[in-house]
């Protein structure tokens, strides 16, 4: 069963989604994206298999294309209404423009290019600092403020199973 699939059916399950916390949420993201670019950085070590990198790397930056949409949609607009610090909310904006520029280089590129696996590993430090920052002081603000997590908490769920199926082609 391919990843895509088991993200597709886990965000489409029936489950308690009018309980579900949006930082939790998103924190299960960063967690899920990382142990990609794990399994990418030992994979490419020793493989030379392109097919098989192209195949993860496509995984990761789907992934990453769809939780950013989901942030720039429904979360930062819900922080921005909620007073969070805009200048926190401005940089993350600005990180993901940059990560969409790298994640668009790596879908033009071939595997077998000789920068491709620089790239995709330059992708990977960028988003664990911007996990880091976002993790340490964005959703530390929102919890600060008067953001109903739990109301807005659904939304995030929804709209990434709608984008993960179009990612799919279904």
């Amino acid at each position: 069963m391919s990843i895509l699939k088991t993200v597709i059916d886990a965000v489409t399950s029936p489950s308690n989604e009018d309980e579900v916390d949006a930082i939790e949420l998103l924190k299960a993201d960063h967690e899920e994206v990382d142990k990609l670019f794990k399994e990418y950085e030992l994979f490419s070590d020793g493989a030379k298999d392109d097919t098989a990198r192209r195949d993860l790397s496509t995984q990761i930056c789907g992934m990453l294309a769809v939780h950013a949409m989901i942030e720039e949609e429904i979360f930062y607009p819900a922080a921005r209404a909620a007073k969070v610090d805009s200048a926190l909310l401005d940089e993350a904006t600005i990180e993901h423009g940059s990560a969409k520029h790298l994640i668009a280089e790596i879908g033009a590129a071939q595997a077998s290019d000789s920068l491709y696996d620089a790239r995709v590993k330059v992708l990977g430090e960028y988003i664990r600092h911007h996990v880091k920052e976002e993790e340490g002081e964005l959703f530390s603000a929102c919890r600060k403020s008067e953001m109903d997590l739990s109301a807005i908490g659904a939304r995030p769920g929804k709209r990434k199973a709608q984008l993960m199926r179009k990612l799919a082609g279904q």
